[in-house]
């Protein structure tokens, strides 16, 4: 049996982002939470935010809006994603 090993990497890699930015949000609240005041926690917990506007469709018998979405990324995101991709190369 073929296995389509290009789905599989995408699946992984869609994994690997969702978890990695997950923990990265979780390593963010975390350090707003208990570091102190100082130039440190300002370096960990600045990000830059890019957002995509409302798409709104407009059918005859429904209308619906997706949006805004925002992505927000900062040093702990990438830390999240590094720490989960280094798990998910060696664990799967």
């Amino acid at each position: 049996m073929l296995v389509d090993t290009r789905r599989r990497s995408t699946i992984r890699l869609m994994w690997t982002l969702a978890l990695g930015l997950f923990l990265g949000g979780l390593f963010t609240k975390l350090s707003e939470i208990f570091l102190p005041e100082s130039v440190a926690r300002d370096f960990l917990t600045m990000s830059v935010d890019a957002e995509i506007g409302r798409l709104s469709i407009d059918l005859v018998a429904m209308a619906f809006t997706l949006g805004p979405i925002t992505f927000t990324l900062n040093v702990l995101s990438l830390v999240g994603v590094a720490i989960i991709a280094m798990i998910m190369r060696s664990w799967i």
